[in-house]
């Protein structure tokens, strides 16, 4: 099993996507329940249509990897964006360029990673990505944790095991918390210049189309994309518009990049 030592409390899985070398590694970011497995064979397909290699792995307390050691803390998705993404990419992709691919909260760990223009990065995908906190996001995790409460979520310990429910409370009721209702990321978008895909369903449970508005007026180099008749998870509800919308995306970058206009 690949593992990542990033400290004596944190190994982080990670699988690894073959693909051409000379293309830009395409980096996955789960949700805020999500893991490596839970992305099912999405990234392999898209790495697949594109030709790039692709880097998945769990992040500190989800799936294969460590555990939570202490309470989540507020600003938790600045620690994974500007603390464990960039030894990730440091240690497994030294010094080679990269595309971000991330769902929910790996959406918004991708805006404030590339919040910072690190110089590797080519461009972001962002899939039901927030950059605010809406009452329609605190009524679909209210919703979750009710079911969770319940039992209904036990196919959740299929991926996490024994840290399901660390990590499922982690996630619900840091997000139901009094503090975090004024978690907001704007002010960081006028400094995201990479081109961007904001992506999007219709029907997403946990956000509205403002997330995808506000991304896109404020970030420089942003596209949206709604998915019409589609929920939170557009890449298992949708996949084949997913892939044609990603691999678009990112054939475009790939083809500017190797071919600049010229005055």
């Amino acid at each position: 099993m690949p593992i990542l030592n990033l400290s004596a409390e944190t190994d982080i899985y990670y699988e690894l996507i073959e693909g051409d070398p000379a293309k830009p590694c395409l980096v996955f970011l789960h949700e805020g329940l999500g893991c490596c497995a839970m992305w099912k064979d999405f990234p392999a397909q898209l790495c697949q249509a594109t030709g790039c290699r692709g880097l998945l792995y769990d992040r500190h307390g989800y799936g294969q990897s460590s555990p939570l050691a202490a309470r989540r803390q507020l600003h938790y998705l600045h620690d994974y964006a500007l603390c464990e993404l960039p030894q990730v990419l440091a240690a497994l992709l030294p010094g080679q360029d990269h595309f971000l691919v991330g769902h929910s909260d790996g959406g918004s760990i991708a805006l404030i990673y590339a919040a910072q223009q690190p110089p590797r990065l080519r461009g972001i995908i962002t899939e039901a990505a927030h950059v605010f906190v809406e009452g329609i996001t605190l009524d679909g995790i209210r919703v979750a944790d009710a079911a969770f409460g319940a039992g209904k979520l036990r196919a959740l310990a299929k991926y996490h095991g024994d840290k399901t429910e660390t990590i499922f409370k982690a996630w619900s009721d840091t997000w139901l918390s009094y503090g975090f209702q004024f978690w907001n990321i704007e002010y960081l978008l006028p400094s995201v210049e990479c081109p961007a895909l904001v992506v999007q369903g219709s029907e997403d449970q946990y956000g509205s189309a403002a997330q995808v508005d506000t991304i896109v007026a404020q970030a420089l180099n942003a596209v949206p994309a709604i998915v019409e008749q589609c929920g939170h998870t557009p890449h298992q509800e949708q996949p084949q518009a997913l892939l044609a919308l990603m691999e678009g995306f990112l054939q475009g970058r790939m083809d500017a990049a190797t071919h600049p206009r010229t005055v």
